[in-house]
């Protein structure tokens, strides 16, 4: 065999053992994330994850709603943790930074939309949204979800799959917005339950509040009697997200 056709065939494996080593090495940095993701927010409990669209600006209804109910649940105890950029996250850090307890901004590396803002007492960049993901459920007492887009709803249905399935704990999750989510509600009524793609006593895990107080109120009701913290059961299902 000739020298040139040893070489080309040659070829296809070297680029395949460094397409190996390149995906050896993402490994590690995928690692790095939920060490230092699990280290820097294991002491912020309890906390509140809060959802909602990057696109509105300050000053909206949405924008206000958010920074509200984050300003509360801070003065009430609760870190407040979100996704670190502008819109409905923006106003959950700013209300979260100006009370009494630690705002949280769990960035992510986009090539638009993301830019992080400047409310954050604890803030992590991540290059993958599924370890952040991990992040906003492993650390929450409760899920407060905005209206939002695409991302919001990534968010809301992967919570909402891991209670119903019973890898995660029940906890808290509540929307505000009764005017936008409810074209979503009836679908999920009239469409999943109504032919058996899901149980209709799923539909329970979803609470509407539209008041920031009755939203502080709602998670406080439902830990009433057994403290913040993951039960024996609960933090063994944490463990394995």
């Amino acid at each position: 065999m000739n020298q040139e056709k040893s070489r080309a065939l040659a070829m296809p494996l070297a680029d395949g053992a460094s397409l190996t080593a390149r995906e050896s090495w993402r490994l590690f940095g995928i690692m790095a994330e939920f060490v230092e993701g699990t280290e820097r927010l294991a002491p912020i409990r309890p906390a509140v994850s809060i959802f909602g669209s990057a696109r509105i600006a300050p000053g909206h209804p949405y924008y206000v709603q958010a920074e509200r109910v984050a300003r509360l649940l801070s003065d009430a105890g609760f870190s407040v943790i979100s996704g670190g950029g502008p819109g409905v996250m923006e106003a959950a850090s700013k209300g979260a930074f100006l009370g009494k307890s630690a705002s949280v901004g769990l960035n992510i590396e986009l090539p638009r939309e993301q830019q992080s803002n400047p409310y954050q007492d604890v803030s992590l960049t991540f290059r993958h949204f599924f370890a952040r993901k991990v992040m906003f459920i492993k650390f929450a007492a409760a899920f407060v979800v905005l209206p939002g887009g695409f991302g919001t709803l990534d968010e809301l249905t992967e919570a909402l799959t891991l209670v119903q399935t019973g890898k995660s704990g029940r906890f808290p999750l509540i929307l505000m917005g009764a005017a936008y989510w409810g074209g979503l509600l009836d679908w999920f009524r009239e469409r999943l339950a109504a032919e058996n793609m899901i149980d209709a006593a799923d539909l329970d895990l979803i609470q509407v509040i539209d008041e920031p107080e009755e939203v502080v109120n709602a998670i406080f009701k439902h830990y009433e009697g057994r403290g913040f913290d993951p039960l024996p059961h609960e933090h063994d299902l944490l463990l394995n997200l």
